[in-house]
């Protein structure tokens, strides 16, 4: 019963942590747009800070911690879904590094990109989340 939730809770995580990836880039698109040094830049910095210190990073650290719980109680650790699976998770991981410089960077007025930029990247978190979804409903080997 134990597992079931730290399932739930997992799941739970797993989804905050990707409604936080898929609305960061879009709040820089929009920042894109905001003159530098403007209430509204002021405003998009103060809402890509909190959306990241508040809820992406915390939502991607309860990820990591039950995912790992997860597969130590399951005994998965050798199953080769599960080994692509971390390698998508680790991708996103690392976008997630990425999206929490570029708030650095709108936050110092240092954007140096295009709002298509950020439109392109703003699909990333779903292309990884799609496969990462099959891998662990189909478990395909």
């Amino acid at each position: 019963m134990l597992y079931l939730w730290i399932k739930a809770f997992h799941v739970i995580a797993v989804i905050s942590w990707m409604a936080g990836m898929l609305y960061l880039p879009r709040l820089f698109v929009y920042h894109c747009d905001a003159p530098k040094g403007s209430i509204q830049s002021d405003t998009f910095k103060i809402m890509e800070r909190r959306l990241l210190k508040a809820i992406i990073n915390p939502a991607m650290i309860v990820t990591w911690v039950l995912g790992l719980i997860l597969i130590w109680q399951g005994g998965w650790y050798t199953s080769g879904w599960l080994h692509a699976k971390v390698l998508l998770v680790l991708i996103l991981s690392g976008v997630h590094g990425m999206l929490s410089r570029m708030v650095k960077d709108f936050a110092a007025d240092r954007n140096e990109r295009p709002q298509k930029f950020y439109r392109m990247i703003n699909e990333v978190p779903t292309v990884l989340m799609i496969g990462i979804v099959i891998l662990v409903i189909v478990k395909p080997f």
